[in-house]
């Protein structure tokens, strides 16, 4: 039988084994395998746990050996699994020849036992290993039934190990696969008032998974539109569901959540956050580009995001992971999502505003612009300008709600889904260039307007695949099987604005 930790190194992680050896000698307890502080101070935790909790700590020199040993343990998950070895190796618990056990856990003094992040993708690495039986805090156990684990046991104090070894498996029911509500930051469309070219360009962004920036003075309704994105989104896949729970897991933030994720992620970090926030690397934690995955990353005022964190984001927008090395350590973790922006169309806020004048200079808007960057701009294929809002039209009734628009979204994914389902791609802002003609038929007069198009606004070649893809999502979105001249209308009308300064140097 061996004993199984688990280091959260990246997405996949990897199980450590902990073989304790107890032998004659002054009393002590020792731990190798490169463990970190917070590891290292355990052997006092488990000491005093062990010992309040109804078991005898053994009076003789213990070894606790953390393997593979050039691996960095770090964190006060190891306690239960430290504790659950030793009291092994004294022949003070019942087990069962021919069982590997998972345990994950922190200690406290009193052999109560607090929740850890990192179970979700722990269990999942125990299984695919051959593990069959899983002990972990009770506050962590929606997490592992996640997984149909019937083997998996939720113990809130060390007193609960032997009740737990004991059984053969748990009497709990499965925990039902609940599919969370939009977060509590998703508006809904109804409610944003006027802006025709701002709705269609959202439920553009939804129906094939685009990136998408929208620039207007402050009050247009920026922020509130795009916050009505999530719920015109489609359910996760299941797959995608247990990547997206499984990286929330590892960072600790699924709270009070049961079961699978299956809405997708709203995330809007904060214009300070730093290029580590954003795309990882403190201590091996998904940052928010991961925690996104599968759903939106929103970046308000994009501008004042510092030039060095954008630009962080063009490896997952290109890839849908994100690679990392830190102190020698390497690791990766998932990050397919859509980037959405929203920022003013100059420093002040003013330019295009009827009742309020520009005091910006033609130099200082087109550096506000650059901070963008060329690189990460020419991956964004929708792009909507918004005006201040028509006093009349905020007392107009609401129009479609989220719901509404939802289905329609819904019904254009089943087409690319049925459409790609032999590919390994499965929305339209994924079809890779050399697959478009397939995909893209268009008839003469189509062609000749989009190559038009292209050469009059200086697409280069990822933007005119862009406008492509686009034009593919307005068709389904008609539930059509083929783009024609209107659809390429619309995309390239999408796509337009924002490239070399042409927004602002057209008012």
């Amino acid at each position: 039988m061996k004993i199984y930790a688990y280091a959260a190194s990246g997405y996949a992680g990897q199980l450590v084994s902990v073989e304790v050896d107890i032998r004659r000698g002054i009393p002590g307890l020792d731990i190798v395998g490169l463990p970190d502080n917070a590891v290292r101070e355990s052997r006092e935790r488990v000491r005093i746990a062990i010992s309040r909790s109804g078991f005898e700590f053994p009076k003789q020199r213990i070894l606790v050996n953390l393997s593979p040993a050039d691996l960095k343990k770090e964190g006060a998950a190891y306690d239960l699994p430290i504790a659950v070895g030793i009291l092994a190796a004294s022949n003070q618990l019942p087990l069962i020849s021919g069982n590997d056990i998972l345990c994950i856990g922190e200690l406290l003094l009193d052999g109560s036992i607090r929740s850890v992040s990192g179970v979700l993708p722990a269990v999942a690495a125990a299984k695919n290993h051959g593990v069959n039986r899983f002990i972990v805090p009770a506050m962590n156990l929606p997490e592992a039934l996640t997984l149909a684990c019937k083997t998996a046991f939720g113990i809130a104090a060390l007193q609960e190990l032997v009740p737990a070894l004991e059984q053969p498996q748990n009497l709990l029911p499965e925990t039902v696969l609940v599919q969370e509500e939009a977060s509590s930051s998703c508006e809904d469309i109804s409610e944003l008032r006027g802006q025709p070219i701002l709705k269609r360009g959202l439920e553009i962004c939804a129906a094939g998974g685009h990136h998408l920036i929208v620039f207007g003075p402050p009050g247009s309704g920026k922020t509130m539109g795009i916050r009505t994105l999530p719920g015109l989104l489609p359910d996760l896949s299941p797959e995608r569901a247990l990547e997206v729970t499984r990286i929330w897991s590892q960072s600790g933030s699924l709270g009070e959540r049961k079961g699978l994720i299956y809405r997708p992620p709203f995330r809007e970090p904060h214009h300070t956050a730093t290029s580590e926030g954003l795309v990882g690397g403190a201590a091996g934690k998904p940052g928010e580009v991961s925690l996104a995955h599968g759903g939106i990353l929103f970046l308000d005022e994009a501008p004042e995001f510092g030039g060095r964190v954008l630009q962080s984001l063009r490896e997952p927008l290109e890839s849908g992971r994100i690679d990392l090395a830190r102190a020698g350590r390497k690791w990766w973790y998932p990050a397919d999502f859509q980037l959405v922006m929203a920022m003013n169309p100059c420093p002040c806020g003013n330019l295009g505003r009827e009742e309020a004048s520009c005091l910006c200079t033609a130099p200082e808007i087109s550096r506000y612009w650059r901070r963008i960057g060329g690189a990460l701009m020419d991956r964004v294929d929708i792009r909507v300008p918004v005006s201040p809002v028509d006093p009349q039209a905020l007392l107009e009734p609401p129009g479609e709600d989220s719901r509404t628009v939802r289905e329609r979204v819904n019904l254009a994914r089943d087409m690319q889904l049925r459409r790609y389902h032999n590919c390994l791609w499965s929305i339209n802002a994924d079809i890779p260039p050399g697959e478009l003609r397939k995909v893209v038929k268009l008839d003469d007069t189509s062609a000749i307007y989009f190559t038009e198009a292209v050469r009059k606004l200086g697409l280069s070649s990822r933007a005119a695949h862009g406008v492509l893809r686009v034009a593919r999502s307005i068709a389904d979105l008609s539930g059509r099987s083929d783009v024609d001249t209107d659809d390429i209308l619309e995309a390239v009308q999408h796509r337009r604005l924002g490239d070399r300064d042409l927004y602002w140097t057209t008012l």
